[in-house]
């Protein structure tokens, strides 16, 4: 039997780590099945270490900062492509969450500028297709702290936190045509899982905000901050009119520009359009050839919920073996989903850790390496 093993993070495990872990339980009860591991990401923390072990490329280490500009190492992986070199760069290694103590959690100030200094890295490598992940970030600062690294205005102003873009005026963003001419014949590609505004109820301020550290009151800040840095990019780069409807198009709006609290709006500003973060992954990774070529699919979450029916990798990766006729199963640390919900959703069965996988790594391996046996005992005809 042919298994294709394609995991997001399953609670303290990294993919990586959680494909291993099943893929090690699945090979202890059926070990003449032939197990493919492929660590899966919609564009947050681990993007970059789940397209290194699918795609034909090599890392190149850079330094870059953390939201509070302190240095942190980071790495761009490039990859050959059709039209020139593809980079493939993860935000979060530049401004996530996870790069912050909790008492410093504060998207009131903390800053996009190191996702700037991986842009460059990008571009001195000769990329001619950049693929960016955007998610799991600790900024709010709708990007100008990446667009003051390209050049756009002085760091001192654009890279003070999302707060002190109330203080702009038009005259800092003078460098705004020069960088995306910069960009002009790059493919830019913005991977991530949300197709959020920049503003308003559905907006990064109004949504993420306060999942990052915001207090309501800052929230509402930092929405006003980062509309009036909206309505000065509007007036030093008019926006383009659709051709048909004469309406301006206003990248603000556009889906993804509330990822990563704007940097989605950032690099729309720089060309890039909007991509699905695991169909992307999938894509680069030759996910559909592989699919094509097994009979299971095992797909792997820490919680699978609602949410994970609207947007999530395991629900990504089900729609892509449900077209290629492929039967999926979920390995979850834990589900709220019914039965029904999980078939609709395109699985043909989920299981759970038994307890759910929570507590130390140790703990959470052997649950999972555990569980992955007894589904190898109900789906492989190969046992011992």
């Amino acid at each position: 039997m042919r298994v294709l093993i394609v995991p997001d993070s399953v609670d303290d495990l990294a993919s990586p780590r959680a494909a291993d872990v099943i893929g090690s339980g699945w090979a202890a009860a059926a070990p003449r099945d032939r197990l493919v591991l492929q660590p899966a990401s919609d564009g947050g923390a681990g993007f970059l270490a789940a397209l290194a072990q699918g795609v034909d490329g090599r890392l190149e280490a850079v330094v870059t900062t953390d939201p509070l500009g302190r240095e942190v190492p980071a790495a761009v992986l490039l990859a050959p492509g059709e039209n020139g070199p593809t980079a493939y760069v993860e935000a979060a290694q530049a401004a996530g969450l996870h790069l912050l103590a909790d008492a410093e959690r504060d998207p009131t100030r903390t800053s996009s500028a190191g996702v700037g200094r991986l842009l460059l890295a990008a571009l001195d490598l000769g990329a001619r297709r950049v693929v960016v992940g955007v998610g799991g970030l600790g900024t709010n600062d709708a990007g100008a702290g990446l667009l003051a690294t390209l050049g756009v205005g002085a760091p001192d102003r654009l890279g003070r936190g999302g707060v002190a873009l109330a203080d702009l005026t038009v005259a800092d963003l003078a460098g705004l045509d020069s960088a995306r001419r910069r960009f002009r014949d790059v493919d830019l590609l913005v991977a991530t899982d949300v197709a959020s505004p920049l503003l308003g109820l559905k907006g990064t301020s109004a949504v993420f905000a306060g999942r990052i550290g915001a207090s309501d009151e800052q929230a509402q800040r930092l929405e006003a901050s980062l509309g009036h840095f909206a309505s000065l990019v509007a007036r030093a780069h008019p926006p383009r009119r659709d051709l048909l409807s004469g309406e301006a198009i206003r990248p603000e709006r556009a889906p993804g520009a509330g990822a990563g609290g704007g940097v989605g709006y950032a690099l729309h500003l720089l060309g890039g359009r909007h991509v699905e973060g695991v169909d992307s992954l999938l894509d680069a990774v030759g996910f559909d050839r592989a699919a094509s070529a097994s009979d299971l699919v095992v797909a792997a979450c820490g919680t699978f919920d609602w949410e994970s029916l609207q947007q999530s990798v395991a629900l990504g990766v089900s729609r892509r073996a449900q077209r290629l006729g492929v039967p999926t199963v979920l390995i979850a640390g834990e589900s709220v989903v019914s039965r029904r919900e999980a078939i609709d959703a395109g699985f043909s069965g989920v299981y759970t850790v038994v307890g759910g996988p929570r507590g130390p790594s140790g703990g959470t391996s052997d649950a999972l390496a555990a569980l992955m046996a007894r589904v190898a005992h109900t789906w492989s005809p190969q046992r011992p």
